[in-house]
């Protein structure tokens, strides 16, 4: 089963993605993908999952993993 979900990122810790619904990602196998439409495209995989997700991107609950 495929899960989509995207990021709300209330504060940007690196400058880079901005705030607001920053990437949308789905979870399959037990894998995580993320898209990141902007400023810079990019795809990233996460094969450890949503964990892996959270604690790359959510920097300390400065960004929220919203399930779709």
């Amino acid at each position: 089963m495929i899960r989509r979900f995207h990021l709300d990122r209330r504060e940007d810790v690196s400058g880079v993605s901005g705030t607001g619904v920053v990437a949308k990602g789905y979870k399959f196998f037990g894998w995580a993908v993320i898209v990141w439409p902007r400023p810079w495209p990019t795809i990233t995989l996460h094969p450890r999952g949503m964990k892996s997700v959270e604690h790359i991107h959510c920097h300390g609950g400065k960004t929220q993993i919203v399930w779709n």
